[in-house]
């Protein structure tokens, strides 16, 4: 399980300890993909309802592989954002 763990985090991929509201998961999932959690969690319940049931066997998974955030992100760790002009 460890070695997923250090896969995931070497990714991005972990629950932050900061703007979580159940795991983190989702909040996970929207800083590493670049959007503000909010908006992660508003785009799963539109998926949820236009395909009913998969993201609740997927959320419980990623819950278990995904580990929480040791230490307040790096700038260097963020994914990458466009310059802003």
């Amino acid at each position: 399980m460890e070695n997923i763990h250090n896969t995931f985090r070497e990714q991005g991929l972990v629950r932050p300890r900061d703007g979580r509201v159940f795991a983190g998961v989702i909040a996970g999932l929207g800083r590493r993909l670049g959007i503000d959690p909010w908006p992660a969690r508003l785009l799963f319940v539109l998926v949820l309802l236009v395909l009913p049931g998969c993201q609740l066997l997927v959320y419980p998974i990623l819950w278990l592989l995904m580990p929480r955030e040791t230490s307040p992100v790096a700038p260097s760790m963020q994914p990458h954002q466009p310059p802003t002009t």
